[in-house]
């Protein structure tokens, strides 16, 4: 099979397609002949080795595994031994740990896998489960209910940002979306009752406050943040625009939050998991979640498509097509 495989860190230039061996499903796997894989920041931070600490996890001079790519849609291609909630032909889509950028991939079944509604194609649902299920934990984050919330969303307009205008709409806050002028009627056809341009406006300067900040971005100081936050608001952050940034939310935001009502915290890191993804099928099945796609490319230019990625603009989600 046709497959993305790295072998050194580096830009996206290091990216290969190769032929490599068929995988073969084992005990409670799946073998996925996939579809449509989007693409994550998650996967040129592994491509890079950066941070640096990521190399912890991925190899210190070269990736340990090296293939990428977490989400994925397509079609049950075989299973293994104690498989019997999905069969050959199924219409499926999830999370794998590496390896979705391929014409094959294994999946477990315990780990984050569930059928597509049939509102969804293949591309369409390739894009919901680590954007979608990230979005659905950062506003669980928060802790208590959003319903008559004011929630303000920094970065509304990305990936994880389109799913969450959605979410906290559906879930009952009234949405404050921040992203560029050009974006603005997007997230307010997503749900948003308020957007700000950050090219023209500060958030943190405004004079509403917010029972909610979900940060997307990670670029604004624990200070900022707590000025714009309402008394007993919470702020969750999910991302970050440098090394700095983020040290500074890790130590400042516990400290600040000790002696305030305001309080600003890092988002756990998301965990994939089939309960919730079954839950985000449920409402795209009854049309109250809908992907938004940016861009396409084929497998032979995934390295195309992460270069678009990280510049930081895309619209939503981009999708790799597969076996198509």
């Amino acid at each position: 099979m046709k497959a993305i495989r790295y072998f050194k860190y580096g830009s996206p230039d290091v990216l290969e397609l190769r032929d490599v061996p068929r995988p073969v499903p084992g005990k409670n796997e799946i073998l996925i002949r996939v579809y449509a894989a989007a693409v994550n920041p998650y996967d040129w931070h592994f491509m890079r080795g950066s941070p640096y600490l990521m190399r912890a996890m991925s190899g210190l001079f070269r990736p340990k595994v090296p293939s990428l790519g977490i989400d994925l849609a397509g079609e049950v291609a075989e299973v293994g031994e104690g498989v019997n909630q999905f069969g050959e032909g199924d219409r499926v889509f999830g999370v794998v740990s590496s390896g979705a950028f391929a014409e094959y991939a294994l999946v477990p079944v315990d780990l984050c896998v569930t059928a597509i509604p049939d509102a969804l194609g293949y591309k369409e649902a390739a894009v919901f489960p680590v954007a979608a299920i990230t979005a659905l934990q950062g506003l669980r984050a928060a802790g208590g209910s959003l319903s008559g919330q004011q929630v303000l969303i920094n970065g509304a307009s990305g990936g994880v940002g389109t799913f969450a205008v959605q979410l906290a709409k559906h879930l009952g806050a009234i949405v404050t979306s921040v992203c560029s002028n050009r974006n603005l009627e997007l997230v307010r056809e997503l749900g948003a009752a308020t957007t700000i341009d950050y090219t023209r406006e500060d958030f943190c300067a405004q004079e509403q406050r917010f029972d909610l900040i979900f940060d997307l971005v990670g670029n604004r100081s624990v200070m900022d943040f707590q000025r714009a936050l309402a008394h007993d608001g919470r702020c969750v952050i999910c991302g970050f625009s440098s090394l700095p940034m983020l040290i500074q939310h890790m130590a400042l935001g516990p400290l600040t939050s000790i002696a305030s009502s305001r309080k600003v915290r890092l988002m756990p890191t998301a965990r994939p998991n089939t309960e919730d993804l079954a839950f985000l099928a449920s409402l795209a099945a009854g049309g109250s979640l809908k992907p938004v796609i940016d861009r396409t490319y084929p497998l032979a230019q995934v390295a195309d498509a992460i270069r678009y990625l990280e510049k930081g603009h895309a619209r939503g989600k981009i999708v790799i097509i597969i076996n198509r």
